[in-house]
């Protein structure tokens, strides 16, 4: 004779067990400890604790000094991150002065800067689709030769 049949549970339906349940019935909260950040902790110099005002718990001595350097040290690489994108803004500035020059020419309403050779007019719309580029050492090479140096 074969041993009986013994219905099982599945076939009547899945047994869902709420782990919350079994938290309260081991006499812990339903909320676990660590859904609480503890970002609102209260120094009581007098008892010598620290506790969270939102959870009301004591927090270790530790863990509120860990918190604490988290911000300051957060803080900190802010300012470090804020001065180098600052330093990289100032080194992309334009310095030179004759861009500076021609900037505030172009700046007048009446009047527009010459060209140092030809004498002609510099209109800021000339300039717009890019300017030709020649190299300066060939360019310093022909003015010598046309403006040879005058002994003094």
């Amino acid at each position: 004779m074969s041993a009986p049949i013994e219905p099982q549970d599945y076939i009547y339906g899945v047994k869902v067990v709420q782990i919350e349940d079994l938290r309260v019935a081991r006499g812990l909260t339903r909320r676990p400890t660590s859904s609480c950040k503890h970002k609102k902790i209260v120094y009581d110099d007098k008892e010598r604790r620290c506790w969270c005002s939102d959870c009301e718990a004591e927090v270790e001595p530790f863990d509120a000094f860990i918190g604490l350097v988290q911000v300051f040290s957060a803080g900190a690489a802010s300012l470090k991150r804020r001065h180098l994108e600052l330093a990289e803004a100032e080194q992309f500035q334009v310095r030179s002065r004759a861009a500076k020059v021609m900037d505030e020419a172009w700046r007048s309403t009446k009047t527009a800067p010459l060209c140092p050779h030809c004498n002609t007019a510099i209109l800021p719309e000339d300039v717009v689709g890019g300017v030709g580029k020649a190299s300066k050492a060939l360019v310093l090479a022909a003015r010598k030769r046309q403006n040879p140096i005058k002994p003094a």
